[in-house]
């Protein structure tokens, strides 16, 4: 075998659909945990600086921010680990579908460890739907505030008193009642929007939102490519049961022919 034909194999046995899955896995992940990592800071400093100024009354929020980082540094490192295995579990199954007419035999243990992955994909995939979910609740926050930032600068709006436009953000739950200030108001409020905290902020949360779209498509087109690959393998393995017990009766045909005209031999 040449050259050229050594790599037209090797290429022939790439999952191309696992590595475009797992490419996109690894890029939702990556944007999701990267740039929420860094808007959930973003956060805490627009809070503390504008709307909070007693470290008491936003400590649990401080706490649950912290451990939310926590869970987006675990989050990595485990999607990094299981996109790298069921990119592995795809270039095992492209070879046994590759090699179904050939001494390649898929066993139990490996048809079972491809539906196990079926079944933790579609959990993960549900998962992820409800972190895709939570993930455009601070785009909807931070939207409304800079909404009413454009609407008091606005020359249309014909605002007798930009004071008197607020926005506070003890009504969403992020703090308590007690907190102060509280809220912003007027000129405060356009500081904070025209901040680079606030800029930033925003617009990651914006593509970590996305990000977490990214992945929860990714497991979609990953449980897809499973679920095909599991029915290749349960097929794969019904088609060499029937091929060894087509040998094993051809073999007993020969068997008896040849003790036919032994004994037809002997007789004459």
């Amino acid at each position: 075998m040449g050259c050229f034909e050594c790599c037209i194999k090797c290429l022939g046995g790439v999952p191309y659909a696992s590595l475009v899955a797992t490419i996109l896995c690894f890029s939702g992940v990556a944007l999701f945990c990267g740039c929420g990592h860094v808007a959930l800071t973003g956060t805490v400093t627009i809070l503390e600086t504008h709307f909070s100024k007693v470290a008491s009354d936003h400590a649990m929020l401080t706490d649950i921010i912290q451990l939310m980082q926590y869970v987006i540094y675990g989050i990595a490192s485990f999607f990094f680990l299981y996109g790298i295995i069921l990119l592995a579990e795809g270039f095992y199954t492209t070879s046994a579908v590759k090699e179904l007419h050939s001494e390649f035999k898929t066993t139990i243990c490996g048809r079972c460890i491809s539906g196990l992955f079926v079944f933790l994909t579609y959990i993960l995939g549900v998962a992820w739907l409800g972190v895709f979910g939570f993930s455009a609740v601070p785009v909807f926050l931070f939207y409304n505030m800079w909404y009413t930032c454009n609407t008091m600068k606005s020359p249309m709006a014909n605002l007798t008193s930009i004071d008197a436009i607020c926005v506070d953000v003890r009504q969403y739950g992020i703090i308590p009642w007690n907190a102060t200030p509280g809220k912003a108001c007027g000129s405060t409020l356009g500081d904070i929007c025209n901040s680079s905290e606030f800029y930033l902020s925003y617009h990651l949360y914006i593509v970590a939102c996305a990000g977490a779209g990214a992945t929860v498509i990714a497991l979609i087109h990953f449980l897809m490519i499973l679920s095909a690959n599991w029915a290749y393998l349960k097929d794969a393995s019904h088609m060499h049961a029937y091929q060894d017990i087509k040998l094993k009766e051809e073999r007993e045909l020969q068997d008896i022919t040849s003790r036919s005209k032994e004994c037809l031999n002997s007789y004459t």
